[in-house]
Formats: C-alpha cells, structure tokens, sequence
C-alpha cells in the first residue's frame, strides 16, 4: 500500500535512515527528524517532495512535542509513528557513571516514551495507525556489559506492552521491534563505551569485541531488517513483536524458556503467600 504517511526519529543513520529510504522509494511521505541534519541532505534533495526534515534530540522533550505537532499540521493524519532514535551504552553496571547513566535513560527510555506520548493524541482522535518501537534483542535477554543498555530496552518493551492494550480500541497497534546484531552505523561508530573500565569486570567486556568490526561483522542486514519492519505494517492485528535475525531469534526463545520453566517451577510458592481462607 502506497501513499502512507511515516513519523520518524532517527532517520540521519541505522535502521532509521533505511526505513525512511525504502518508503520514499516506494512513494509515501515522510517527516523525518536528525540531531545532525547535515547527514541528511542527500535525502532531502533526492525526496524534495515527500521528505520533510526537523532537527530534534531526544532529550529535549518540550521539542519533542513542538516537533510532532509540526509533523501533524503538515501531513494532517499520520499512518505510521516509528520510534527509532536512540544508542547503545556499553560497560559494567558498576563502570557506568551516574552521568552516562541519566543520558542513557533520557535517550532511550524518556524520549522514547515522550515521543509515542506526543503522537498519542492524534492518533486516539484519528482512530488508526501504528507505532513502531524500535527496542532490541536486549529487551529480552539480559547481557553482561549492557545493563544500562538492558534497562532501557526492557522498560520501552514493558511500555509498549501495556501501550498496545490501552490503543486497541482506537484501532491503534503497537509493535516493538527486536533486531540482534547489525551492520549499522549504531554499532560501528554510534555505540558508546564507559569512559571508565574496571579491570575486574574484563569478562564482561566481550562487547569490545563486537563493536570492532575487523573482529568480525554482525550477521544482520540493516535492508532487510528494515523491509520486514515496513512489512509489519500491513499486519492485522499488529504484531506484539518482532524479533529479527536468527541468532536474535534464538536468544530470546531460550531466555523466555529457561524464564518460563524457572515461574513454573514456583508455583506452590507463589500461592504459599495468598492469605489463608
């Protein structure tokens, strides 16, 4: 289906610049939003009709909401709100400063939420749409050297989820999108590393590794994983979520397993604190 209007965040690299690609490639509409808007130009030149660009940083949420009720002055209704904004923080819970920590959260997490929150009375009164999240395999399976990162990932993940029921009857789905690893410029080059490495915590820095691609490229394709996300769109109902790549696939299969049987194994436990009747 042509002629969809898109929201995004995120567009100047990763899998919010090939979102926004793919689409306008296919003819639909698209504003846009980039910290550094420089990195964007080549878009805007090629789309001058259908690419409306804005700056915004995340963090900035008073400009969160100036920018999305731009967004919707111009287009009138909005089809699709993708939340794709965002970067990784890597480095033992205990290395993380509280300063690196805040800007984690307020990126990931706070301006996540701010975001979807500010498109959420246009869509309520428009009555259909999607939002798309895009979360990550680290919002199901926990990592060592990414708790912060972990932390904001599954907090946007339970956000969604309680998002996707409170919007059903607007005709309004919610999918939280979980890539593994892939070769964007969010890992090589975008990723932070605590500026602050203990010696001690040299087991859980395998992400020293996987940062450095001439130690080997992630398997994911930033293309596809794109395609499959546009996809989901056209899905009735939306998907809860969307786990991309096999190895992510597999990750959160075996984590939600070994989670499940360990709740089932607690179940007289669990009923042990029910008041006695």
């Amino acid at each position: 289906m042509a002629g969809r209007k898109w929201l995004i965040t995120g567009i100047s690299s990763g899998f919010g610049r090939e979102i926004a690609k793919q689409v306008l490639e296919a003819g639909d509409i698209v504003f846009g939003t980039a910290r550094n808007m420089k990195k964007v130009e080549d878009l805007a030149a090629e789309y001058p009709e259908t690419l409306m660009t804005a700056s915004l940083d995340v963090t900035d949420i008073p400009e969160i909401y100036k920018v999305t009720d731009q967004a919707f002055a111009k287009l009138g209704e909005i089809d699709v709100i993708v939340s794709n904004a965002g970067y990784g923080l890597y480095g033992a819970a205990e290395e993380i400063s509280d300063e690196e920590a805040d800007l984690q959260i307020r990126t990931n997490l706070t301006g996540s939420i701010a975001f979807i929150r500010s498109a959420l009375p246009y869509l309520r009164k428009q009555k259909h749409g999607r939002i798309i999240q895009v979360a990550s395999v680290a919002g199901q399976v926990g990592y060592a050297g990414n708790a912060l990162y972990n932390a904001t990932k599954f907090g946007i993940t339970g956000y969604c989820e309680a998002l996707s029921i409170e919007m059903k009857p607007f005709n309004v789905g919610v999918t939280v999108v979980e890539p593994g690893g892939a070769r964007t410029d969010f890992r090589y080059g975008g990723a932070k590393v605590a500026a602050n490495l203990i010696p001690e915590y040299e087991h859980a820095h395998g992400f020293l590794n996987m940062l450095d691609a001439s130690k080997g490229l992630a398997p994911g394709d930033p293309a596809k994983m794109a395609a499959r996300m546009i996809e989901s769109v056209s899905q009735d109902p939306a998907p809860k979520h969307l786990a991309l790549g096999s190895q992510a696939h597999r990750q959160i299969i075996t984590d939600l397993s070994e989670r499940l049987a360990a709740y089932c194994r607690q179940t007289e436990l669990a009923a042990s604190t029910d008041v006695d009747e």
